[in-house]
This record gives C-alpha cells, structure tokens and sequence, in this order.
C-alpha cells in the first residue's frame, strides 16, 4: 500500500478498519455490484431433450414457433424451372424474389383459413378452409386453376404412397 496522504487518508483508514484492500472489492461492494452471471463453465448443464423410442423426439408441444426449421422456398423453383423450361436459370436475386412471394403467399393463404375456420368455430384448418382462402385471395380464373393443381398434386400424392 501507497503512504497516506492527506487527498486518501480517510480512504486508508476506512479500508484498514474493515480489513479490506484495494485490490478486493469488499462484500458491501459485491452486494451493490449485484449478482454476477456464472461462467458457462460453471452453469449446470442443461437437461438433455426426451426421445422416443425410434429417436425421434417427443411432441409434448403441439404448437410450432414461427417457422421452424423450413427456411426457404429457394431449392424447389430450379427443379420446377427445368420440368417447365429447360435450359433456363435464375439468377439469385429473382430466387430471393419468388421466395419472399411464395412465403407471403403461405402467409396469407393460412391466415385467412384460420379465419374461416375460426368463423365456423372449428380448431382445426380443413381443406375447404384453403380453397376457400385461395379463391378469395387470388382473382378470377387464378384461384380456380391454383385449387384445380392443387387437388391433383394432392390425389397424385395419395396414390403414390
């Protein structure tokens, strides 16, 4: 410890009587610092999630968050462009584009099922609430041809699987 002068005399003294030094804050001081996060380290670990027996896991909760794991669109519009037109490509500002469409598209079309559904006091979305929503979304003949691709991708997937 430095000499004591006259600016830090008081100082001195003050950390002598509680036996503290300068270097180690004192308990009062710890106690108005507040608590301090542990390391990540020395946290518990967390607790690991339940399986089922294929290792799947178990769905306590029914309910998905925001997107979940599905982020994109973007994989799928090279696969459609080359059945459609082969040889083209896009580039990956137009990907970007037709993503952001077809997820405000999907919004769209599940919010205002989910209004249909709830007008008719049901839980549940049905498939009568999509085509619903998809003829009142998109105008004229659009909406009848998206519900007539529709109804045949879904009885193409039926009887393939």
């Amino acid at each position: 410890m430095s000499e004591p002068t006259p600016d830090n005399s008081e100082e001195d003294i003050i950390t002598k009587e509680m036996g503290t030094s300068e270097i180690e804050p004192s308990d009062m001081e710890m106690a108005e610092a507040g608590p301090s996060n542990p390391d990540p380290c020395d946290a518990e670990p967390k607790k690991a999630k339940r399986k089922t027996a294929k290792g799947r896991r178990c769905r306590c909760r029914r309910r998905r968050c925001g997107q979940g794991n599905f982020s994109s669109f973007a994989t799928y519009f090279p696969r459609v462009l080359k059945q459609v037109h082969t040889g083209l490509s896009l580039s990956r500002e137009s990907v970007n584009v037709l993503d952001s469409f077809v997820k405000d598209m999907f919004e769209r079309i599940a919010e205002e099922a989910r209004r249909l559904a709830h007008c008719s006091r049901r839980c549940t979305i049905m498939t009568e609430d999509i085509q619903t929503a998809v003829r009142l979304l998109l105008p004229g003949e659009l909406g009848k041809y998206a519900v007539s691709e529709a109804s045949k991708a879904v009885t193409r997937y039926r009887t393939s699987r």
